[in-house]
């Protein structure tokens, strides 16, 4: 058995501060109270605390859910944009669904894993607040487009004869390009609150990414106006959008219980079952992770950690999942492209064996 021993040296800094430097990772500032600078030059991400040692074993599963999120979703995107069946409301939405996934686990993937297989990991600043903008924002974009398509059964399930004139190709995109503008409007503040924090402590973020109350947490003045914006931010976003999506289903519920026919009834809930899967996934592990982290002062802190990670990885790894085995449409046409790249490999290995 061998044994590392890793050696720290500190040095104390003119202004009162203190310097440590770790031979495997470089150097990283602890601020003095005093320290006359407004923001650090650079953040350190350490992962999860209390699990440093199983990051590598933690990495494992983290890497096959980011793959298989980006191929899931990838697959559902290509298949939705090659065939023109498929440019309905429904499969538009599940498009603009896939690409938020997509989008959303590269924010913070890769970067975790570089916390993951090489130690506490710098970000500079602007960069940490970068990462915070895009894991917000694109949180709240996936809120409302779950929303968009439990609006988008309510009105094919409710109101069917008023489908087409309601759920036009222009009416998806600016449904679109609102739910974008949406969200950077909802986020932006939280970035400015953060920006106006005097940081003189420490700069070391005990997370494997950059989020909001991590970094106000590090700053030497009070986070009060930051933590009621958050709250207040929340409930008018997420919390609205679950709530209007609990009473969309509530009215397709009592719609299709109303059917006469027991095939559409059965055709009804099969469809709205899967969007309740992935409401479900998501809503869960977001509300769990949000409550803990600001109301849950008990739970262990490497939890609040691995809870924040499965909510913006989870969801984006099930979704591809769960719409291609309960869709018939999506999953017909993915074995269709894996059945035309196998014949075209055939042709080519075809063509390679008989040269002209």
């Amino acid at each position: 058995m061998t044994t590392t021993i890793t050696v720290a040296i500190t040095t104390t800094l003119p202004d009162g501060g203190s310097q440590l430097f770790l031979p495997k990772f470089g150097s990283f500032t602890l601020l003095a109270p005093n320290h006359t600078s407004t923001y650090p030059m650079t953040f350190m991400l350490t992962g999860i605390p209390g699990l440093e040692a199983a990051h590598v074993w933690i990495s494992i599963p983290f890497v096959l859910m980011y793959l298989l999120a980006v191929v899931g979703n990838a697959l559902v995107i290509v298949v939705v944009a090659r065939d023109q069946n498929l440019h309905e409301p429904m499969y538009l939405f599940l498009a603009m669904l896939a690409l938020n996934d997509i989008i959303l686990c590269t924010v913070t993937v890769p970067k975790m894993l570089v916390v993951f297989w090489r130690g506490p990991s710098l970000s500079t600043f602007g960069a940490c607040l970068t990462q915070m903008f895009f894991v917000h924002a694109l949180f709240l974009s996936e809120s409302a487009v779950l929303l968009a398509m439990a609006y988008d059964r309510y009105v094919a399930i409710c109101i069917p004869l008023h489908y087409t004139s309601l759920l036009t190709t222009s009416i998806i995109g600016k449904m679109g390009l609102s739910l974008v503008a949406r969200s950077v409007i909802v986020v932006i503040p939280g970035v400015l609150l953060i920006l106006r924090l005097p940081f003189c402590r420490t700069n070391v973020i005990p997370h494997t990414y950059c989020e909001n109350m991590g970094i106000a947490k590090l700053a030497c003045a009070s986070i009060k106006l930051n933590s009621i914006y958050g709250l207040t931010a929340a409930f008018l976003t997420t919390g609205m959008d679950f709530i209007l999506i609990a009473v969309s289903y509530g009215l397709i519920l009592r719609a299709v219980l109303g059917l006469s026919s027991r095939e559409a009834r059965a055709k009804a809930f099969g469809t709205c079952g899967t969007h309740i899967c992935v409401i479900l996934v998501f809503y869960t592990l977001a509300f769990f992770s949000f409550f803990t982290h600001r109301f849950g002062p008990h739970v262990p802190h490497h939890a609040h950690i691995i809870l924040a990670n499965l909510y913006l990885l989870v969801p984006p790894t099930m979704n591809p999942i769960v719409y291609g085995v309960k869709t018939t449409e999506i999953r017909v046409r993915v074995l269709g492209l894996f059945h035309q790249l196998k014949s075209s490999e055939k042709r080519c290995m075809t063509i390679q064996g008989n040269p002209v």
